[in-house]
């Protein structure tokens, strides 16, 4: 095969894969792409090794987490974390607390930026930290957006661990208040990650509708106010606005 004609066949497993909620075999890949399926397995296999594309314990295929990081450039090159940052310090200059910027890894998100009040009595996500996407507020928007096959293939890969006494750990819980936070557009973390801790979070779009990253708010839980939940949309939208959304 041609380096051409590799790269338009890798770019069309890759989207037959994006078309699918949950992981996909290879025989439906090859099915879809009309690849015979030695010549599916190798281009997988070299899409994986680059980590653009990722296999569950079944043998079963989904993008990589490599792509959410490329996520993170959108809309003509613009870098997200610079795009977000003076928005982000004008939230936290508003409500004196921390505001964090995430985006979606596989099953988690990561801490691609935060900004944090001056106080001493504040809380603090370390910038390239993880967080399973049921224990979080954007998380939770995230699991909404995504449906409710990936919910479930979720809740089945991961087990819903619990971080504390208040972590949803059942499908059906999980499931209806990502119906519930869908549609408000906004989601709350009570406790669910961190003791002691409370977020409000909210989702950020690109030019074509899709979610590229999360914007929240952490606060210790006696401190956190709904009132900032319009601030919060509102600083979401100007992101969105910069990046076409």
């Amino acid at each position: 095969m041609s380096s051409i004609q590799v790269i338009d066949r890798s770019a069309s497993l890759m989207n037959a894969i994006a078309q699918y909620e949950a992981p996909s075999s290879l025989k439906v890949l090859a099915a879809d792409t009309g690849l015979h399926p030695s010549t599916t397995f190798r281009i997988l296999g070299a899409l994986i090794d680059n980590g653009l594309v990722e296999r569950d314990s079944a043998g079963h295929y989904m993008l990589g987490r490599k792509l959410a990081q490329l996520a993170s450039k959108v809309h003509r090159d613009v870098d997200l974390r610079e795009e977000a940052l003076d928005i982000m310090q004008g939230l936290r200059d508003a409500i004196g607390e921390t505001v964090n910027l995430t985006i979606r890894e596989g099953d988690e998100v990561i801490y691609i930026e935060r900004v944090t009040p001056n106080r001493m009595m504040r809380v603090e996500q370390a910038v390239g930290s993880r967080a399973p996407l049921h224990v979080t507020a954007v998380g939770k928007l995230m699991l909404g957006e995504l449906g409710d096959n990936f919910l479930q293939a979720y809740a089945k890969r991961t087990g819903l661990p619990k971080f504390t006494k208040l972590t949803i750990s059942t499908h059906k819980a999980l499931r209806d208040i990502a119906q519930q936070v869908h549609s408000q557009e906004y989601a709350y973390d009570n406790e669910e990650a961190e003791e002691g801790v409370g977020c409000i979070g909210t989702l950020i779009f690109d030019n074509t509708k899709s979610v590229v990253a999360g914007l929240s708010i952490s606060a210790p839980i006696e401190r956190r106010k709904d009132e900032w939940v319009n601030l919060l949309k509102a600083a979401s939208d100007k992101i969105s606005k910069r990046l076409g959304g």
